[in-house]
């Protein structure tokens, strides 16, 4: 018959092995002849603990500690359970309790960092871990939560050192891999997340969280095709991954494929109904294949189900732009202060002066008008500022410097600054993106009296100087935006296939101060097309040449914005999927009485959009020339 001893050994044996039934009865059994047997009971308590009997777990090892009250491995077991339990406050004290009588304890230090961790007091739980390493440095437990709290503290570079002295340690730790990978991503340095990722994935090839943030990894990388394959190696091993599915779908949206893009999306969210970041997803894919009012439901689904959510409010605003629907979208519009990727490209502004949107009387008052957003864009609001005055303010308008001389003489306004001058005095301030919802604009009301722009005689001299008697009509060619803008690719035409537009018996001038290189090689062949390049030193020399020009044709961009602010003849090309100022399927703008709108019939088709452009081209020429 066994001894005591040699039971308990064979119960701790089947326990470590996993036979938590077997392991039982043996406890049990040496219970049974000795109640106060306190490895029997203290083990019997952790099984208990593991099937989720925490209750029965807490008496067992309450029980176990009357035998013996100094055991420290035995507190640790009872502060875990209370931890399961929820019961934090009171495993904080038998941490302090063990910690007064063991001031050393590394295993107390350890939990009590553990408790604070679920509580969210990371400083405190970073002191904890810190503690155990000062008195075990290779303690790799909590070297990793050392790591995991500095990431939760957002102190990244600290995180990667605590992992890094952990993978030392244990080079085949995955999930120190993993959160190393997480951490290099908060730094932003994407190549060496992915290497960790795929150091953990050699030893846990199937391990579908490392592979989802490896796509994201990837993403950042702009590496979509791998990004994509990533994805669907998770999905093969856990189809019902909503997250990767949801990635899955912002690759497919960069790849140009929203079709595929939405069908991620609908099984997304047919797993998780509620998904925000899917439903925001659905919306943007949507909108790119022109279902508007489709998308417009799902951002609406997405702030039905948390009216915070910023994406959502600000996708929906700029649907609702597009759709026409300014009552709302103005109002929505104002969620871009809050959305991270606005922001980094327009920052907000802060000012001891209120914020005016309308509600106040100004009359009397100074109010500062600011430019926000792209060169196009202070082009489109700045005629507000002849609206401001007639309401009695006296407006100081703040641009970017390359418009400051052009904007000088602009009606209403009493002073017109380049950003970075000092400022004046001021009693209130405004966006100047903000102007149509403080005026309340609808589509019958936007204030349209063109031109309320207009270059220098000077300016225009000289431009009339350098262009030369005019022989045929002149015909400005803007086809491309700035090359940093996040949609250039939507906002650009190769110059080559405007080169029909020359058989009309017109004069082609380049209106485009910089150009890529492979224009810039079509410049260089087809000396027909006029072009100044680095002449245009700012917008009063680009609004003087575009002056002079019988028609501008220009891509989506300040070129396009400054023709219709002058007053001139402009045709404007819109991709498939056109920015929201240009509303949907309509030839002219209520902003520039002006302008003709050219749009794709289908997302790249420009092949379709320029024979249509040299009819019209031919028809002006007729009518103005006989």
């Amino acid at each position: 018959m066994a001894t005591p001893s040699e039971m308990l050994k064979s119960a701790q044996a089947l326990h470590q092995a996993g036979n938590l039934v077997a392991a039982e009865r043996t406890y049990r059994s040496i219970l049974s002849a000795r109640p106060d047997q306190f490895d029997a009971l203290h083990y019997l308590g952790v099984l208990e603990a593991q099937r989720g009997r925490h209750e029965e777990a807490l008496r067992l090892i309450g029980l176990a500690l009357t035998v013996k009250p100094q055991s420290i491995e035995a507190h640790m077991s009872l502060v875990n359970v209370l931890k399961a339990l929820g019961r934090h406050n009171e495993a904080l004290a038998f941490c302090d309790k063990v910690l007064n009588a063991n001031p050393k304890s590394a295993p107390a230090h350890y939990n009590r960092g553990n408790v604070l961790l679920d509580l969210n007091r990371y400083e405190e739980a970073l002191a904890s871990y810190g503690k155990v390493l000062a008195i075990m440095p290779g303690n790799a437990m909590a070297l990793y939560n050392h790591g995991n709290v500095l990431q939760q503290l957002g102190r990244h570079a600290e995180a990667v050192a605590s992992y890094d002295r952990l993978l030392a340690i244990a080079p085949g730790n995955a999930a120190a891999l993993y959160n190393r990978g997480v951490a290099m991503m908060g730094l932003k340095r994407y190549e060496e997340a992915l290497a960790s990722y795929d150091r953990a994935l050699a030893i846990a090839p199937d391990d579908v969280e490392v592979l989802t943030n490896r796509g994201i990894t990837l993403y950042e990388l702009k590496r979509y095709e791998e990004a994509l394959a990533s994805y669907d190696r998770a999905l093969a091993i856990k189809p019902d991954l909503a997250e990767a599915l949801n990635n899955r779908a912002n690759v497919l949206l960069d790849l140009k494929q929203p079709q595929e893009a939405l069908a991620s999306c609908e099984r997304a969210l047919a797993i998780r109904p509620d998904y925000l970041e899917a439903l925001n997803n659905r919306g943007i894919a949507l909108q790119v294949l022109n279902r508007n009012q489709e998308a417009l439901a799902s951002y609406d689904r997405a702030t039905s189900l948390d009216p915070e959510s910023i994406e959502a409010h600000w996708n929906g605003s700029l649907c609702r732009l597009l759709l026409g629907d300014y009552a709302n979208g103005w109002r929505e519009y104002e969620w871009r202060w809050r959305a991270e990727d606005f922001l980094a490209l327009s920052p907000k502004r802060d000012f001891r002066q209120p914020l005016w949107l309308g509600r106040e009387d100004i009359a009397g008052k100074t109010i500062f008008v600011h430019a926000e957003q792209g060169f196009g864009d202070t082009i489109q609001f700045c005629r507000y500022a002849e609206w401001l005055a007639q309401k009695g303010a006296r407006v100081i308008l703040e641009v970017q410097p390359p418009l400051k001389s052009l904007l000088a003489g602009i009606r209403g306004a009493s002073l017109v600054l380049a950003q970075g001058e000092a400022l004046p005095e001021f009693d209130c301030h405004c966006p100047m993106a903000s102007l149509p919802l403080a005026f309340g604009t609808r589509l019958e009301s936007i204030p349209c009296r063109v031109p309320y722009l207009s270059p220098s005689p000077q300016h225009i001299d000289k431009w009339q100087a350098k262009l030369g008697p005019k022989a045929r009509p002149r015909i400005g060619l803007a086809w491309s935006g700035r090359i940093t803008h996040t949609k250039q690719h939507e906002r650009s035409i190769p110059l080559d296939k405007l080169l029909p537009l020359a058989d009309a018996g017109v004069s082609l001038v380049s209106l485009q101060k910089d150009v890529q290189p492979q224009d810039r090689e079509v410049l260089a062949a087809h000396a027909e097309i006029t072009h100044f390049g680095s002449e245009l030193a700012d917008f009063s020399d680009t609004a003087a040449l575009l002056s002079l020009m019988d028609v501008v044709i220009s891509i989506d961009t300040s070129s396009a914005h400054l023709a219709g602010a002058l007053g001139r003849p402009v045709w404007i090309l819109l991709p498939y999927v056109a920015d929201w100022r240009w509303l949907l399927e309509r030839e002219d703008s209520p902003w520039y009485p002006t302008a003709r709108l050219c749009r794709q019939a289908a997302a790249g088709d420009w092949d379709s959009v320029v024979p249509g452009i040299a009819r019209l081209l031919r028809e002006h020429k007729t009518d103005r020339h006989g």
